[in-house]
């Protein structure tokens, strides 16, 4: 399963975020830094209505979302990669991770006490990306000592990687992370022996006070994060209220739905940060039924229909012989299996047909 890693500022709202996203209070969320030490882990469902309306059409009784696990890091100080707040093992906190989701606090608290005094948003974006450039500044340079003697004998693959590294060196020295370096799938697969940080795909948590939420996109904190994260970083970024979605868990959804109308809004962002993570991930969701449920499977994009098939099991990628497909919305349209291949929405492919999101899949094998 792929891992999105919370990470931030301390005191900015990430361990209540991750309790908000597990819909639990799992992760201690105190007032003072460093709260949390080791990782907190969880998986967390992802928010998708396709698999309500598939179950009432194929009338089964349980649904299973797709999933992503999401490990809650603690806060990033500045001078983490000197190892500064225990910053050298939060960092390798950080490496074990596909994806981050970097929280920045988008409001004023006086009872919740903020490690520079004052939240300035761009300020703090900037600590903590800096802290992870010189990380990887500093995996970069280890990386080229270890190649020197393999360019000097004039290996091409040591010298192709290490043009690679110089070019990116520059880049990470401009305070700009890696994942802005416009790198192809080749120069990706050169950096399997340096696991740069700044790599890995992000996006921005804005966390707001619930006095905000309704009209965060007027606030001044939050537009200067969008700004700044498209401008410089090209990072999508997502408003959430990671207190009050946590402090919702303890009501009823008809008791929550009735308070989020009262301050003016229909969700806390917390659903939107799931499906923008498990879009920054690149992930794909097919989906599968019989008698008892309707699933969501998690697959790459670009996963061919033999590959999907051995997401289930190996015995059905083994003995695969056709994959019989119809679009989600199509089979929804049409009320009933039966309905929507009268229609002729139901389509035989092959072991190499790219599986598109939304697909419905019943896969036919023999061993």
């Amino acid at each position: 399963m792929l891992k999105a890693g919370i990470i931030g500022l301390p005191n900015v709202g990430k361990s209540t975020l991750f309790n908000a996203l597990l819909r639990a209070h799992l992760a201690p969320a105190a007032n003072y830094p460093f709260c949390t030490i080791e990782p907190n882990r969880g998986v967390v469902a992802v928010p998708d209505p396709r698999l309500t309306a598939l179950a009432q059409v194929v009338h089964v009784p349980t649904q299973i979302p797709a999933a992503i696990e999401v490990v809650d890091i603690a806060g990033l100080v500045k001078g983490a990669s000197k190892g500064e707040g225990l910053g050298n093992q939060f960092l390798s906190h950080i490496r074990e991770v596909d994806a981050l989701v970097h929280v920045v606090r988008c409001f004023e608290d006086p009872d919740v006490v903020h490690v520079t005094g004052i939240p300035e948003p761009v300020r703090d974006i900037e600590i903590v990306l800096t802290e992870l450039v010189l990380a990887d500044l500093e995996l970069l340079q280890r990386r080229r000592e270890r190649l020197s003697r393999e360019v000097r004998s004039g290996d091409k693959h040591a010298l192709a990687e290490d043009q690679l590294l110089a070019r990116l060196q520059a880049h990470l020295q401009a305070g700009r992370p890696a994942n802005t370096a416009g790198l192809t799938r080749e120069e990706q697969s050169l950096l399997v022996a340096c696991p740069l940080l700044t790599l890995k795909p992000t996006i921005l948590a804005a966390n707001v006070h619930e006095s905000q939420l309704a009209h965060a996109e007027e606030d001044a904190r939050v537009r200067a994060v969008r700004q700044y994260a498209r401008e410089h970083h090209g990072y999508e970024t997502v408003v959430v209220c990671a207190q009050l979605e946590s402090d919702l868990v303890e009501l009823s959804p008809e008791e929550a739905a009735e308070y989020l109308q009262s301050l003016g809004v229909q969700e806390t962002g917390v659903a939107g940060l799931i499906r923008a993570v498990y879009a920054l991930l690149k992930l794909r969701t097919f989906f599968t039924f019989n008698e008892k449920e309707v699933r969501a499977w998690t697959i790459p994009a670009g996963t061919p229909a033999v590959r999907a098939a051995g997401r289930i099991h190996s015995d059905f990628e083994r003995g695969f012989i056709r994959a019989e497909r119809v679009f989600w919305k199509d089979l929804v349209e049409a009320g009933s299996v039966a309905q929507a291949r009268e229609r002729g929405h139901y389509a035989h492919e092959g072991r190499d047909y790219e599986v598109q999101d939304g697909d419905v899949l019943l896969f036919r094998f023999h061993v």
